[in-house]
């Protein structure tokens, strides 16, 4: 079929495509004059989703920022928001709202608070800008005023309900704290209690570096160097004897020289007889003073092996001091920690941050968006266009005419050797109408000529 067909085609049955066409315009009209009009109102928050926290200082990780705005979308819609929108309201006190639960045919089974709130829930809607952290909240009422009322209602009630529940959580969390803290600080006490029982049981102190006293002094023992021995040596020689080697080295000489009663070899003599009395006294004093020291160095190493086995001994029981030692310092970290957190919990409880931040109010609707009166009238002309177009093409279809040249040449396998045209009985019918030549009459003529 050629686009010349086409067209005569819907020549012929213009009457039909025009006629489904008007009578779906006229639906399409009748349907936005009676359909009532929905108005949307939006007002928005800001999240602060990338602003640290006020009280621990932490930045919202990356894989939770997903989750996070989720809950926030379902937290507007949710029937707890919606009861303080109707609180706030005081739609219970208005008339026309109550008139509308009345003829809602609800009003035994549900009470007027859950259906006002789920009026809002299900007319309610929220989103996240695309490429911000504004967060969108949208309220679709068939009274532009309410639309916006509503929604600037759902954003504040949003911000409390987040006040509110970051409030309790942060409140809850450091009741729990606080019991594990209590929890914490008096089995400390016990095993506090149960190292110093042991202590005073076995005698033995364990020091800050967790070291019993008997360890410290064999370490004090062992670098005092009670194992080594200090013997006197033969070969050592005093400034005495140096001396007195010298004045018998002279006396030889002088013996030599000098007769045996001569005064200085009398007085050298008599010099040497003293030097060696001094000798001797140090001599014996040296002898009295190493035999101290080695005296001394026996009863330290007797010391340092009693000490080194009264350690090893025991060594158990300081082991076990120990062990004791460290459960304390455990729970000791785990009370602090506790205690530490509960102090943070209970801080940011008191900080009024609902993490998000409002923006401007919400602005009354001026058109609706639903109906969209040139969209729907549009759509219903275009789909009556199309159903008549389909309709002529079908009756075309079922009872096939002859209206061209190309429909003869179609319809009979023979060669057309002329058209006789209809007189023109009419001008005005003959310039708006095509000649209609029906195919038994083209037949004959085609077998006549």
């Amino acid at each position: 079929m050629s686009i010349l067909q086409f067209l005569r085609i819907l020549w012929a049955y213009r009457l039909l495509v025009a006629g489904l066409a008007a009578a779906c315009f006229v639906v399409g009209l009748i349907v936005v004059q009676l359909v009532p009009p929905r108005y949307e109102a939006q007002s928005r928050v800001m999240l602060d989703i990338i602003k640290p926290d006020p009280v621990t200082g932490q930045i919202m990780a990356t894989s939770f920022l997903r989750a996070y705005t989720k809950t926030q979308i379902e937290l507007v819609k949710d029937s707890e928001t919606a009861k303080l929108v109707v609180e706030d309201l005081g739609w219970a006190k208005d008339p026309e709202i109550r008139r509308q639960y009345r003829q809602s045919n609800r009003g035994d089974d549900v009470d007027f608070e859950r259906w006002a709130a789920e009026e809002i829930s299900q007319n309610a809607s929220a989103r996240l800008i695309e490429g911000s952290n504004i967060l969108e909240i949208t309220y679709a009422s068939a009274s532009p005023q309410r639309a916006k009322t509503v929604a600037d209602g759902l954003r504040t009630a949003y911000l409390d309900t987040t006040l509110q529940s970051r409030r309790e959580a942060a409140r809850k969390n450091a009741e729990w704290y606080e019991d594990q803290a209590e929890k914490a600080k008096s089995i400390l006490f016990q095993a506090e209690k149960a190292k110093s029982d042991y202590e005073r049981e076995t005698g033995i102190i364990l020091a800050d570096n967790k070291v019993d006293i008997d360890s410290a002094r064999l370490n004090s023992l062992a670098m005092s160097g009670g194992g080594s021995f200090i013997t006197p040596s033969a070969s050592t020689v005093s400034p005495l004897t140096m001396q007195l080697a010298r004045i018998d080295a002279e006396l030889l000489e002088m013996s030599k020289t000098l007769g045996p009663n001569h005064p200085q070899l009398q007085q050298a003599r008599r010099q040497r007889e003293l030097l060696a009395q001094q000798a001797e006294a140090e001599r014996g004093a040296a002898g009295s003073a190493a035999a101290s020291a080695l005296n001394a160095a026996r009863a330290t190493s007797d010391l340092l092996e009693a000490q080194k086995a009264k350690v090893l001994g025991q060594r158990d029981k300081v082991e076990r001091l120990r062990l004791m030692q460290d459960d304390i310092d455990l729970r000791r970290d785990q009370y602090n920690n506790a205690v530490t957190r509960s102090a943070q919990l209970r801080q940011e409880a008191d900080v009024a941050s609902a993490g998000a931040t409002p923006l401007a109010s919400a602005i009354t609707p001026r058109s609706p968006v639903f109906p969209n009166k040139p969209l729907v009238l549009g759509a219903t002309l275009g789909g009556g266009l199309l159903a008549g177009i389909v309709l002529a093409l079908l009756l075309e279809l079922f009872g096939r005419r002859i209206r061209s040249i190309e429909d003869l040449y179609s319809a009979v396998d023979a060669p057309v050797l002329a058209v006789i045209r209809p007189p023109r009985v009419n001008k005005v019918k003959s310039r708006w109408s095509l000649p209609r030549l029906e195919l038994r009459r083209a037949r004959s003529e085609a077998a006549r000529a």
